[in-house]
């Protein structure tokens, strides 16, 4: 994400500062003498607020206002070699840390990442609520990559925004084109399957894996898998080991502006199966003003519950830091009291 205005004015104090200290005269190596080779820490923070309306029975007009997240950040290098990042976030009375890691990127083919971050599955699942182009993530994200899994609220690592402790190599090779842009591009991460803050609970390592191909600057074609496991307690109280298997595969491209990303994904337990898929699709129509629209579907087999939702999604750049987004929703269920109703979001981002 862009610097906001106040982070700016920090980001340009530190890095001044940083450039009146005497130069330092010391050789480039590891060792706990060396003080020299750090950049000046990055610090960035967004705030996303939004009014939800819904004529669901029920519901009472949905769920007003509410503030979707707070996040703040600070991120920078050692050595060069080594970048790292710590972001926390609020919704409402919620307060947790989202990601901290470490990455040693030396060679853009073999990249190390430890702490905890996003998982490596699916397209969307990495990325910012900024840039996703809508409201909110995906069912198939939401339920298949560890937002809200549709396992059930009481499985760890189930409502985590994708993320996990863990171990990761990724990197990008063999450059084409004029532009030179990478044609691969693979991740492998092993990590505990429990989510974020908490340690492993069964003793058994999560296996998460992409690898895509870039054909074209800016699209990327990917499969995903995830071998896994985690412990749930039964109705007896008695907790129990289950399966967690998952593939997915899609394509997206991002540039200028112009946006298109579309993925199916399918997960399988031994308590359940459950299957989604979602296609986006954004232009702008100027400087200031751009549409998106959407589809998605999900299929939870474990709970026999079939949703499809229609999505049109204006979204009006008023600064670089500040934008208002509208979405409308037309529902499609086979459960609850109301089979088919209408949602309206407005959501305001803005950077600090």
């Amino acid at each position: 994400l862009e610097e906001g205005f106040v982070t700016g004015y920090i980001n340009r104090s530190i890095e001044n500062a940083m450039l009146a200290e005497p130069a330092k005269a010391e050789e480039m190596k590891y060792g706990r003498a060396i003080t020299g080779f750090v950049s000046a820490p990055k610090f960035g923070g967004y705030v996303i607020g939004r009014y939800q309306y819904s004529d669901q029975y029920g519901k009472k007009g949905g769920a007003g206002f509410n503030q979707r997240l707070v996040r703040f950040y600070v991120d920078g290098t050692i050595l060069k070699d080594f970048a790292y990042r710590i972001q926390v976030q609020t919704n409402n009375d919620s307060f947790h840390m989202k990601d901290f890691f470490v990455e040693w990127k030396k060679y853009g083919f073999f990249k190390i990442k430890a702490g905890q971050f996003k998982r490596a599955f699916g397209f969307e699942n990495p990325m910012n609520p900024w840039d996703i182009s809508t409201g909110d993530y995906s069912l198939m994200t939401k339920y298949l990559t560890g937002h809200s899994d549709y396992l059930g609220a009481d499985v760890k690592g189930s409502a985590n925004g994708g993320r996990d402790l863990g171990i990761q190599i990724q990197g990008d090779f063999l450059p084409v084109g004029k532009d030179n842009h990478m044609l691969f591009h693979y991740q492998v991460m092993v990590s505990n399957g429990t989510g974020i803050n908490t340690s492993d609970t069964d003793g058994k390592k999560d296996i998460t894996a992409t690898f895509q191909v870039q054909p074209i600057k800016g699209l990327f074609i990917g499969a995903f898998g995830w071998k896994g496991t985690f412990d749930a307690k039964d109705s007896a109280g008695k907790t129990v080991n289950h399966s967690r298997n998952r593939y997915a595969f899609g394509a997206k491209y991002d540039n200028a502006g112009y946006v298109f990303r579309s993925e199916y994904a399918h997960g399988q337990s031994d308590l359940g199966n459950c299957e989604a898929f979602y296609a986006v699709a954004g232009a702008p129509l100027n400087d200031w003003f751009k549409v998106s629209a959407q589809y998605q579907w999900a299929n939870n087999e474990m709970k026999g519950q079939k949703q499809t939702i229609l999505s049109v999604i204006p979204e009006f750049q008023i600064h670089k830091n500040l934008k208002l987004q509208l979405q409308y929703n037309f529902n499609n269920n086979n459960y609850g009291s109301e089979k088919h109703f209408n949602e309206l979001w407005a959501e305001l981002y803005f950077r600090f």
